[in-house]
């Protein structure tokens, strides 16, 4: 018996894409399980800060109050966290809201959005779906999104031809499938050339990310979209692709049996571009910056207390101390301080900060074609 499901389920050849597909997402797959969702496998920024200082929370926060400011103060600011988990960061945003900012407090409309179920005793002040929704005003937000959204990926064989890689769900074994070809073929040429690479060299095929980021870009009538994740850009794209997996805590072989997390660097200039000729017309400023640097901005400061506040206030220095750590973890180098911010603003310039940012050599303003003209006569 257990030999004829190991023979059928060996018959189940696929691309990575919908192999990813269904691991990840599908029936009882990684992420639409209930549990303690990826909280219990990998450590993202918002559980690296939860349960301390919540210094990423609140540096999300000074974000919205921020886009809050250049929209005017709208009657209602939608905040939606896209690949949400457990909806920690949203739980955590609200909660110094209230305390912090309270006249912002009461217009904002929070949203998770997320494939796993909603889980018990989230707050009810929280929306809670598997799709975004359309906002009018708002910051949408979505760290470590992308990275999880299935791609094929494509490896040059020894004469030289692009091919997608099959792999068998059970094991995790691969072979070489059909050549590359019409729209994915397209976005290779475009976004990751392979002409006259190596054999075995490979490459994610990224235009699903395009689509998803286009899209949710796209939900925004007016406000901010920023995506957080470990990117790469064309003058940097790793010649054996990226395709890692983590069970726990641990990385392991990547199956897509739904066991482990499947996760892949994401080309995030190609995600920032689809989004911009999505727009139809409106406009849409893009920045590229390292979260290090972006929470900087924001007031995240690892620096240590001074050690004469041990003895005048022996509990304010622990938890001064305390947040130091956790700003160093969130900014340090080679680790989360190295994922990549990509900020576009919708319907509105990028608030002040971004544009001095770059200005200082923080970060990469990438303006498009049709802005040049306008920008110019901006600074006149």
């Amino acid at each position: 018996m257990d030999s004829g499901r190991r023979t059928a389920q060996a018959a189940q050849w696929t691309g990575w894409r919908a192999a990813t597909e269904r691991a990840l997402y599908g029936p009882d797959g990684f992420f639409t399980r209930t549990g303690a969702g990826p909280a219990g496998h990998f450590r993202t920024s918002v559980h690296a800060s939860a349960g301390g200082a919540g210094l990423f929370a609140g540096a999300v926060l000074e974000l919205v109050a921020e886009v809050d400011q250049a929209l005017g103060r709208p009657a209602e600011l939608v905040v939606t966290d896209v690949g949400a988990g457990r909806a920690e960061l949203l739980c955590a945003l609200g909660v110094r809201a209230r305390v912090e900012r309270p006249g912002l407090a009461d217009r904002l409309v929070l949203r998770a959005v997320e494939r796993a179920p909603r889980p018990d005793g989230l707050p009810g002040w929280i929306g809670w779906s598997d799709r975004i929704e359309p906002a009018a005003d708002g910051v949408l937000f979505a760290n470590e999104w992308l990275d999880n959204v299935p791609v094929d990926i494509a490896e040059v064989d020894a004469e030289g031809v692009a091919r997608l890689v099959e792999v068998e769900r059970g094991s995790g074994e691969e072979r070489p499938g059909p050549a590359v070809a019409g729209e994915q073929a397209a976005w290779l040429a475009r976004w990751w050339p392979l002409d006259g690479a190596e054999p075995g060299e490979r490459a994610e095929i990224g235009l699903e990310r395009d689509r998803a980021w286009a899209a949710a870009v796209g939900s925004l009538r007016r406000g901010l979209a920023v995506a957080v994740d470990y990117a790469h850009d064309a003058a940097g794209r790793p010649p054996f692709g990226s395709l890692a997996a983590f069970r726990e805590g641990r990385e392991v072989r990547p199956v897509p049996d739904g066991g482990c997390d499947l996760t892949s660097h994401v080309a995030l200039d190609s995600c920032l571009a689809a989004a911009r000729q999505a727009a139809a017309g409106r406009p849409v400023h893009s920045l590229w910056t390292t979260q290090r640097r972006a929470l900087a901005a924001l007031g995240v400061d690892g620096a240590r207390p001074p050690l004469a506040l041990a003895s005048s206030d022996p509990a304010g220095y622990l938890r001064a101390l305390a947040a130091a750590g956790e700003a160093a973890e969130l900014t340090a180098p080679g680790g989360l301080g190295s994922f990549v911010w990509g900020l576009q603003s919708v319907g509105m310039p990028l608030p002040g900060r971004w544009p001095a940012l770059a200005a200082a050599g923080g970060g990469t303003l990438l303006l498009h074609e049709d802005q040049h003209a306008e920008d110019q006569h901006a600074d006149e």
